[in-house]
């Protein structure tokens, strides 16, 4: 399986769809964090962990469509045919869909990996911070289970029907425009600039309620489940 994997991560990481990808990515962060980040939000420091939480929720949506156009490589019409073959092999088809959904996930790591380092960049660049160990819960927190259940979800529908993973896409836009409750509002960006204007001080330590915690372990522990859904073995005709 480590060389389906190989050859998997090969194939997706030296496409020019993900440079290009890339390159979008960096060059939105870099204006989130030149002309949003570097006021600060809700009266805290631009490197707060308030004001960085802010900068990855406005990456979230376009993290989530880098993932979901990774999957497409693997989901498509094109891919579903060769997979007839595959499921024929030898192999166990499920190392197959492991080695796929592995080179996806690291592909979606290695864009979430640059989004932090272009915020490391950032912060040492203007303010010579460095302190990352105050961003790490905030960092995992906002990106970790919406890009599981992104990874999950689209895996599940691009089995379904390929289609159905473009439809997926504008998930983080439609619920940006909502007026969502608390539990939810990482998903329309508007968590970190509330909430701490709640808590009665300037700049409080960060800090999350119960209810917007349990939404995102559900998000992570959906996102894990939904990718080892069992694939039904297809037979060739």
């Amino acid at each position: 399986m480590g060389k389906i994997f190989r050859y998997e991560c090969r194939r997706l990481l030296w496409n020019k769809f993900l440079g290009g990808l890339l390159l979008v990515l960096l060059f939105y962060g870099w204006q989130v964090l030149s002309r949003v980040t570097i006021l600060g939000v809700s009266h805290t420091a631009p490197f707060s962990p308030w004001s960085f939480g802010d900068f990855l929720c406005r990456m979230v949506p376009l993290l989530w469509i880098g993932n979901l156009f990774l999957l497409t490589f693997f989901t498509s019409g094109k891919a579903r045919r060769a997979a007839v073959l595959t499921d024929a092999a030898p192999m166990e088809p499920r190392r197959y869909t492991l080695a796929r959904c592995g080179a996806a996930l690291t592909g979606t790591v290695l864009l979430a990996l640059a989004v932090l380092a272009e915020a490391a960049v950032f912060y040492g660049w203007y303010f010579g911070w460095h302190g990352w160990g105050e961003l790490l819960l905030p960092a995992l927190v906002t990106l970790v289970p919406p890009l599981a259940f992104a990874l999950g979800s689209g895996w599940l529908l691009g089995r379904v029907r390929p289609w159905l993973v473009y439809v997926w896409m504008p998930l983080p836009f439609a619920l940006a425009l909502l007026p969502l409750p608390e539990a939810l509002e990482l998903w329309n960006g508007s968590f970190f600039t509330q909430y701490p204007l709640t808590l009665g001080t300037l700049d409080p330590a960060f800090s999350l309620p119960v209810a917007v915690l349990l939404v995102q372990c559900a998000l992570l522990t959906a996102g894990i489940v939904l990718l080892a859904l069992p694939r039904r073995r297809r037979h060739v005709e």
